[in-house]
C-alpha cells in the first residue's frame, strides 16, 4: 500500500470514529484563537480555556486588549505558564491586529507568521479553523501518531512533518484529520501510557512504530 492509500484509510477511519472533532480551544472570534494558541503552548487546552474567561471578562475586545499594560495581561494569563513572554506576544499581536489590520486577523498565512508568538502550527490552526483554507496542524499529538502510524519516517520537527504531510494529505482534509489525531492521541493513541492497540480502529493497519510487541 503507497502512502498516499496508507493516509487516506487512516483519514477514513478516523472520520468513523471521530465525526464531530475539532479545535479544543474555545473561542467565537479569529482574534481569541489567536490569543489561546499562544497561550497553549506548554499547556492544557482545558486551562486555556479556564484562563481566557477572565482575560476576556476584563478586556472583551482587540482595542482593550491592545491597550492593557502588559503587567495586568501576565497577572491573568500566569497560570498557563510563560507569562511574561506570553503577554508580551498577546500585547504586541493585538497592538499589530488594530493599527494595521483594523482589529481583524488577516487571512494570509505569511501576514499571520508575521504576527509576534506566531509559528507555523498557530498559522496553520488559525487558516484552517477560521478561514476553512487548507491546514496541516503538526502539534505533538499529530507528530507522535504520523510516525506511529508510519505516514512520516522518524521525522520530528514540525515544519519537515509539515512538508511530508502535504505530498500524502488531501488538502481538504488535512484541518479536520489533524484535529482527529488530538482526540485519537488522548484517547487511544496516548503517549504517557501504553497504547489501547486493542481498542483501536486503526488497529490492522498501523505500523505500530516504536510501539512494544504485546502492547
Amino acid at each position: 500500500m503507497t502512502k498516499k492509500k496508507h493516509a487516506l484509510e487512516i483519514i477514513n477511519r478516523l472520520k468513523a470514529a471521530y465525526p464531530d472533532a475539532g479545535c479544543s480551544l474555545d473561542y467565537d472570534q479569529a482574534w481569541k484563537l489567536l490569543v489561546s494558541v499562544r497561550l497553549a503552548a506548554q499547556c492544557t487546552d482545558a486551562r486555556v480555556n479556564i484562563v481566557v474567561e477572565k482575560l476576556y471578562e476584563k478586556y472583551p475586545d482587540v482595542d482593550a486588549l491592545a491597550a492593557a499594560p502588559v503587567e495586568e495581561i501576565e497577572k491573568i494569563v500566569h497560570p498557563c505558564g510563560l507569562g511574561n513572554s506570553k503577554a508580551r506576544d498577546i500585547s504586541a499581536c493585538m497592538k499589530i491586529l488594530k493599527n494595521q489590520y483594523g482589529g481583524k486577523v488577516p487571512e494570509d498565512f505569511d501576514k499571520l507568521l508575521a504576527l509576534p508568538g506566531v509559528g507555523r502550527k498557530s498559522a496553520n490552526l488559525i487558516m484552517g479553523d477560521v478561514f476553512g483554507k487548507p491546514a496541516i496542524v503538526t502539534d505533538t499529538h499529530c507528530i507522535r501518531l504520523v510516525n506511529r502510524m508510519g505516514l512520516v519516517d522518524g521525522i520530528k520537527e514540525p515544519a519537515k512533518v509539515e512538508k511530508e504531510l502535504w505530498k500524502i494529505i488531501p488538502p481538504e482534509e488535512g484541518n479536520d484529520f489533524c484535529h482527529r489525531l488530538v482526540h485519537h492521541g488522548r484517547e487511544v493513541c496516548t503517549a504517557r501510557t501504553k497504547p489501547y492497540c486493542d481498542r483501536c480502529c486503526l488497529q490492522d493497519v498501523c505500523k505500530k512504530v516504536g510501539v512494544a510487541e504485546g502492547r
